[in-house]
């Protein structure tokens, strides 16, 4: 199964569900690539995953220590290559992290194309200050199936934010 689907987001909240209703999907040897600007929700999708797959610790941005791990029902290690060069890519060991835990990796775009072909990749964009659009789509394998979960998601409705949205997507 081929193609995409769009879902929105209106608030860092919703932003959060929408990972936090994806993670009983996810399982270890998964790959979420994760592309879209600074501030586009990337992080805070990942928070949601992260709670969703019952990780107890405090997901933050690991652009500066390019990889954070999270124990939890299925072990997450989250991926910044931002600031990664692709000839640095092979001194990351993600081949050894894939095969215990999913990885979700911002800036995914970078990654090799093989780990790329088997990936479900979310691009977020910045619609307007609160809302975010974010495009699932995949090209086979593994992917495929979270693209049929990701679209089983899309006839959810997603419940409306309690609480003003916030900055810092």
């Amino acid at each position: 199964m081929t193609g995409f689907e769009v879902r929105h987001t209106a608030s860092v909240e919703e932003t959060e569900r929408l990972g936090e209703a994806l993670a009983p999907a996810v399982r270890a040897g998964d790959v979420l690539a994760l592309s879209g600007p600074l501030g586009a929700g990337k992080t805070r999708f990942v928070a949601g995953l992260a709670r969703g797959l019952a990780a107890a610790a405090r997901v933050r941005s690991p652009t500066y220590t390019l990889v954070n791990e999270y124990p939890g029902r299925v072990p997450l290690v989250h991926l910044d290559l931002y600031r990664v060069a692709r000839a640095e890519l092979d001194g990351l060991g993600l081949e050894d992290h894939r095969e215990a835990a999913a990885l979700v990796v911002e800036w995914g775009e970078k990654l090799p194309a093989a780990l790329r072909s088997d990936a479900l990749t979310l691009e977020f964009e910045i619609v307007s200050e609160h809302e975010r659009a974010v495009t699932a789509h995949a090209e086979g394998g593994r992917g495929s199936e979270l693209l049929a979960a990701w679209r089983a998601l899309a006839t959810a409705r997603t419940p409306a934010s309690p609480t003003p949205a916030r900055k810092g997507r």
